[in-house]
């Protein structure tokens, strides 16, 4: 139990099976945290998450969803200080790519970057491990891209994911109702249908906070609350709550 307990507590040592216990713990807040979304189709982005607010709470800007460049931005699940700093981080490092190479940042380039600094904090004594993932999603030469990076540092391309709380229920929902030639309204919808299926909260959408990045515009958009009810309602038609 003791020696347990020793690679419990170290973050750069191995336990005997292969495990780096704090890299594990990490993870685990992330799937402690509120529900996040993205959707990517041909004609764009959709980055949606569950954020529900105390009673006496303001909640015009969203707490876990975020632009990081004016053609990409950002939903996080776990330990929300470490996504505030992983963006900031990203922010910086993304204009700094224009300012030296003169063309928007790729989306695989950031998320490459973010991922990279969260493998540092599982090689190096003195620190813990970053506890957020995030969904980066955006446009850039290559067209819609989605990324989800954790904090054992790895980075992987997505159609569709869910993270955070209840993922199970909510990527199976996503299986089960994404397709690759979906059209950019269906793809908002089903992120509306999955988080609301998940909490089982079918008529509320107070808690839902969503963007859009489009292939047209090429810019980070916030979705307005009253559309995003008007789409739930469409949404309960086109993906119908799943059976438990």
């Amino acid at each position: 139990m003791q020696s347990q307990q020793g690679y419990d507590r170290a973050i750069t040592v191995f336990s005997p099976d292969g495990r780096l216990f704090q890299v594990e713990y990490a993870i685990e807040t992330v799937r402690r945290g509120a529900l996040a979304v993205g959707i990517k189709t041909k004609n764009g982005v959709i980055i949606a998450v569950d954020e529900k607010t105390k009673k006496l709470q303001i909640s015009n800007t969203p707490q876990k969803l975020f632009q990081i460049d004016y053609h990409l931005g950002a939903a996080a699940a776990g330990y929300i200080p470490d996504a505030r700093v992983q963006i900031d981080n990203a922010r910086f490092f993304s204009q700094s790519n224009k300012l030296v190479y003169d063309e928007p940042v790729e989306v695989e380039t950031v998320a490459k970057h973010l991922a990279d600094q969260c493998q540092q904090y599982t090689q190096y004594g003195g620190a813990r491990p970053i506890g957020v993932s995030l969904i980066i999603g955006g446009i850039d030469s290559s067209g819609s891209a989605l990324y989800l990076t954790d904090p054992s540092g790895a980075y992987i391309l997505y159609n569709a994911i869910a993270i955070g709380g209840n993922t199970d229920v909510a990527n199976e929902f996503l299986e089960k109702n994404y397709n690759e030639s979906m059209t950019f309204e269906d793809a908002t919808m089903l992120a509306i249908s999955t988080i609301q299926n998940s909490n089982e909260e079918y008529d509320d959408t107070s808690n839902i906070k969503m963007s859009q990045i489009k292939l047209d515009t090429k810019e980070f958009e916030f979705i307005d609350d009253a559309k995003i009810k008007e789409l739930s309602q469409q949404a309960k038609i086109k993906y119908p709550p799943q059976q438990k």
